[in-house]
């Protein structure tokens, strides 16, 4: 009778492909913080301690988390990034994201490919995709990393150890990721913003207005007529995409920038609140409280704290 043990189970080809993908990032992405690399579209993510939470602005990106644990709050909804996770963002939208899991000697690790809504635009004429359950899809989401996804990501992120070859196979591999996204699980929130006269297109209009002129008073009639909507149909679609409504997200720019403003430039509390488009100070130092969890100064000087920890 043969008593040796059985030999582990092999891996998958999608295991063995996100360790060699996990390996690439952990070798180009040293220090804490985004790396940016020589594909200008491709950024890396590395953290070796969980975090606060921080704001940010997320722009149409795919990002995978393949080491560690990140919490995302969009609007009131809160989502949970594991390892072997991939989240679509199709809109610009500003969150809040927290590292929950990390150590220096497994770093929460993350890419992040910035998605072109013009080179989505050209799939959509080319294929043609099945329509999607709803007419709006939330415009961030999250789904399982699968090897139509990961194996011409693996190949993007590769091409970083052969600069000769990037600028040549990178765009044709971004072609093909496109593809494998807009047929994936995540297609209609992608397809959404970029087809011609749709309402996710319409929203994506009324974002960019709000984010040119967050600063300045908000109607939402004004706002709806300007992207040919009614403004009931603008609030419920706006909602449906961004998970808040048209004065939330401009409440959370607001308080974005206010925060930038206060930690680099070194503005006192009433002047930024005043160059964000608050009139009233305390009003302003309320409601970024409740935003980022303590008050404008106190906050800033938490950061500047950590400034120098996270540097070293």
């Amino acid at each position: 009778m043969n008593s040796q043990l059985k030999p582990a189970e092999p891996f998958s080809r999608l295991d063995r492909d996100r360790e060699e993908l996990t390996a690439i990032v952990e070798r180009y992405a040293r220090s804490e913080g985004l790396t940016p690399t020589a594909w200008p579209a491709l950024s890396l993510f590395r953290a070796d301690s969980p975090s606060d939470r921080s704001c940010a602005m997320y722009e149409p990106c795919l990002g995978v988390l393949l080491q560690g644990h990140k919490h995302i709050l969009l609007g009131e909804e809160r989502f949970e990034q594991e390892n072997g996770h991939y989240l679509i963002n199709s809109i610009d939208v500003p969150v809040s994201a927290q590292v929950m899991r990390a150590s220096a000697q497994q770093p929460c690790l993350c890419l992040t490919l910035r998605l072109d809504p013009v080179r989505i635009g050209e799939w959509l004429s080319e294929v043609k995709l099945p329509k999607p359950a709803t007419a709006t899809a939330r415009g961030l989401a999250l789904s399982p990393l699968s090897t139509d996804v990961l194996d011409p990501l693996l190949r993007l992120v590769r091409l970083l150890d052969s600069p000769r070859d990037l600028p040549l196979l990178a765009p044709l591999i971004e072609r093909e990721l496109i593809y494998r996204l807009l047929t994936g699980e995540q297609g209609a929130s992608l397809a959404q913003i970029a087809a011609a006269g749709g309402q996710g297109q319409q929203i994506a209009r009324a974002i960019q207005w709000l984010k040119q002129y967050y600063n300045k008073p908000l109607r939402i009639s004004d706002l709806a007529s300007m992207v040919n909507m009614s403004a009931s149909s603008l609030h419920h679609h706006f909602r449906e995409i961004t998970a808040m409504s048209p004065l939330q997200y401009q409440k959370m720019l607001r308080l974005h920038e206010a925060r930038r403003l206060l930690l680099t430039e070194g503005c006192d509390v009433a002047t930024a609140a005043h160059r964000v488009g608050y009139e009233s100070p305390s009003q302003f130092s309320r409601e970024y409280s409740r935003q980022h969890g303590a008050p404008p100064l106190r906050d800033v000087t938490r950061l500047r704290t950590m400034a120098p920890l996270a540097a070293g």
